[in-house]
């Protein structure tokens, strides 16, 4: 079903827990599976409805990196409700992206770029943005479609191929740096710190 259109999120994603780089990110209290997801995204620059993919990337104002903090224990229960993640992905701080916007004509081709993730200075991750299933173009004119686009609006690419600690059966520990970068975007860079009593 993902291979056909863009799958999104879009009006469920809580705007209110989106941190910069630098921020600490705080372990949802019900999880031991606290993972990244290695992402960049675009934010939109001009607004429309129906907007034809030629004519997509006039939309795209700039990217920057994303980090999609998911709690993995909760989301597998979640899944089972058929109505796509909640808790495991809206949580306090559960949202970076950063370190800043570079604007679009900075980036001559978004589809080119070395994406890499490092836990406490070790890799765990080397891809690129080639892999993309979806392009940004074709995301903006699905979402578009029969909808108006609002400046401001961020969308992410979604995971790298090998972008995850799941898909390596790897964690993210309290006290742990998480860094993303990305190929001219810069490093957005976390610590993650202990659930709140």
């Amino acid at each position: 079903m993902y291979r056909r259109h863009p799958n999104y999120y879009k009006d469920k994603g809580n705007r209110f827990t989106v941190i910069g780089s630098g921020a600490d990110v705080r372990r949802p209290r019900d999880s031991g599976y606290l993972d990244y997801e290695l992402e960049f995204g675009i934010f939109i620059g001009r607004g429309g409805t129906d907007v034809p993919r030629a004519r997509a990337r006039d939309h795209i104002f700039g990217y920057a990196i994303f980090n999609d903090f998911s709690a993995r224990d909760i989301q597998v229960y979640e899944m089972g409700g058929m109505t796509g993640p909640c808790k495991s992905k809206d949580f306090a701080t559960g949202n970076a992206i950063g370190p800043w916007i570079v604007t679009a004509d900075e980036i001559p081709d978004p589809y080119a770029l070395a994406m890499h993730s490092r836990v406490n200075g070790e890799t765990w991750c080397s891809g690129t943005s080639a892999g993309m299933l979806h392009g940004f173009e074709d995301m903006v004119a699905y979402v578009s479609r029969d909808e108006p686009l609002r400046p401001g609006e961020f969308f992410g690419s979604g995971t790298v191929g090998g972008g995850t600690g799941m898909e390596i059966n790897r964690y993210l520990q309290d006290g742990d740096t998480i860094e993303l970068e990305v190929q001219g975007l810069g490093v957005l860079r976390n610590r993650i710190v202990a659930a709140q009593d």
